[in-house]
């Protein structure tokens, strides 16, 4: 086991998203999980029934008692909620977490439609997390929230990532899932070039939780001692198996498969 991620997320009761996504995904890299939950959710394959608040300090808390004893080698953030969270969480990284890489899932709306970050918050999400994030990793509706863009291709996805990067990210992949089409592109974007990662579309309900589990696939590859379009290609790897090994569960958008396993061949075809 090697690499110490922390993830700084919400609690998906279904088990298919947030923390227990991120926990999962971490393991099955070889990756050691440790986590401060910011909320939790009581929900399932259908959506989100409710959401409960976890008081700031104790945000606060979890992170200084991970970060000063256990350490970390990469910090996952998900599902912040507010502004306070979002205040509580990278007041934390900035006091026990300086100088780790953080990958910032800027979590904003339920696979149900279900929102989980205030419209307020998004202004406060941009101002902290852009200036410490190493990787940024907006799906399309969140890379239009945070750049007051519409994206129908891929060069509106080209253009809200530079924007990204300008105004302070270090990385950003935008993520095209949400576009049409039978092919799936997903684009990094940093301050010394681009590079397109594309798969065939796979026609699946059991979708729940591929953001989280990519962001925390990416910050094990970091945490591993990667580099960012190495851990990037294994992480978008590892999903697409936990995708099509999908077990069938629940009734609406189903959880992946995070016990799948990548073997060798696979590793060394990612280069």
């Amino acid at each position: 086991m090697k690499g110490r991620v922390l993830i700084c997320a919400g609690s998906d009761s279904g088990g298919g998203a947030g923390i227990q996504a991120d926990i999962k995904a971490v393991t099955a890299l070889d990756g050691f999980a440790m986590t401060a939950i910011t909320a939790l959710t009581a929900q399932n394959t259908h959506g989100v029934q409710d959401v409960m608040g976890v008081p700031v300090d104790f945000v606060k808390l979890q992170i200084s008692m991970v970060l000063t004893d256990l350490g970390a080698d990469a910090i996952k953030t998900g599902m912040l909620a507010d502004v306070a969270t979002i205040n509580a969480v990278f007041d934390a990284l900035a006091e026990h977490g300086a100088g780790i890489p953080v990958v910032v899932d800027p979590v904003m709306i339920a696979k149900g439609g279900h929102p989980l970050l205030a419209q307020e918050a998004v202004e406060t999400l941009r101002r902290r997390a852009m200036p410490v994030a190493a990787l940024l990793t907006p799906n399309i509706p969140e890379a239009e929230a945070m750049t007051g863009r519409t994206i129908l291709d891929l060069e509106g996805m080209r253009a809200a990532g530079r924007k990204l990067v300008a105004e302070g990210a270090q990385a950003v992949m935008v993520k095209g899932g949400h576009l049409d089409g039978p092919v799936v592109h997903d684009l990094l974007v940093t301050a010394d070039g681009e590079e397109v990662f594309e798969g065939s579309r796979i026609d699946s309900r059991h979708t729940h939780g591929t953001g989280c589990t990519l962001a925390s696939a990416i910050a094990a590859g970091l945490a591993q001692g990667r580099g960012l379009p190495e851990s990037v290609r294994r992480g978008r790897a590892y999903l697409r198996l936990a995708m099509l090994a999908a077990p069938g569960y629940g009734g609406g958008h189903g959880p992946l498969n995070h016990a799948v396993t990548l073997d060798q061949a696979i590793l060394d075809s990612l280069g």
